[in-house]
């Protein structure tokens, strides 16, 4: 909530608040300010925990852009982006690692974020999954170089989409679906093989599987 909160009144917020909890909840603009304090209480506590005794073995990461907009430095309205990570623990729970705002998805802002982490005692994850914003690849090189790369399919199948007529999206999609559902990685390449037959008439589309491809099947590395 803090994210959100920052620099707006309580004012501002009352009106959404009783809607989600009811008029009766009694969020007065003073309540909504205590609310607040005990949020950035909080979430600071949560930026500074100890991350040594916790092993993530995969994490996702992304950058979600919202509708708040921060002044540059030149003065031009940004729209703020929160640079999102996941962790997996080794029996498959998945955890909110890291949340932080910034104006863009660059190379130092994840540097930043993933140096914080590991001055906090967070180990280099075995595999960070992520979409192809070349901000976190340059930075994960520096803090964690040993770090596998996988590709999100879900970013990649929609650039793919992008580079298609509409009326082929549907037999795209199943085409790659056989890639990354595929049971081994040798079947996973003679399907991405397939894609790139089929739809050979459409260059920018096959490249952005086959030019990716040792990256997008990084998982056939590890257990199911």
């Amino acid at each position: 909530p803090v994210l959100y909160l920052r620099g707006l009144s309580p004012n501002d917020f009352v009106p959404a608040l009783e809607g989600f909890f009811g008029s009766a909840a009694g969020l007065s603009p003073s309540t909504i300010a205590r609310l607040t304090e005990a949020w950035r209480a909080e979430h600071a506590r949560w930026c500074q925990r100890d991350l040594s005794a916790v092993d993530y073995v995969y994490v996702w990461a992304d950058g979600v852009y919202v509708n708040v907009r921060l002044p540059d430095t030149d003065g031009a309205q940004d729209r703020l982006c929160l640079l999102v990570i996941v962790g997996v623990r080794p029996d498959g729970t998945k955890q909110l690692v890291a949340v932080t705002d910034g104006h863009r998805e660059d190379t130092e802002s994840w540097a930043d974020l993933l140096r914080d982490l590991r001055d906090r005692g967070m180990t280099a994850p075995t595999v960070a999954v992520g979409d192809g914003a070349l901000g976190f690849w340059a930075a994960l090189g520096q803090v964690f170089g040993t770090t596998r790369v996988q590709r999100c399919w879900v970013h990649k199948v929609a650039n793919v989409l992008a580079a298609l007529p509409k009326r082929t999206h549907g037999d795209a999609k199943a085409v790659l679906g056989k890639i990354y559902l595929a049971e081994t990685r040798a079947a996973a390449v003679d399907a991405a093989h397939e894609f790139a037959s089929e739809f050979a008439a459409h260059p920018k589309a096959v490249a952005k599987i086959i030019d990716d491809l040792d990256v997008l099947l990084t998982f056939y590395d590890f257990p199911v």
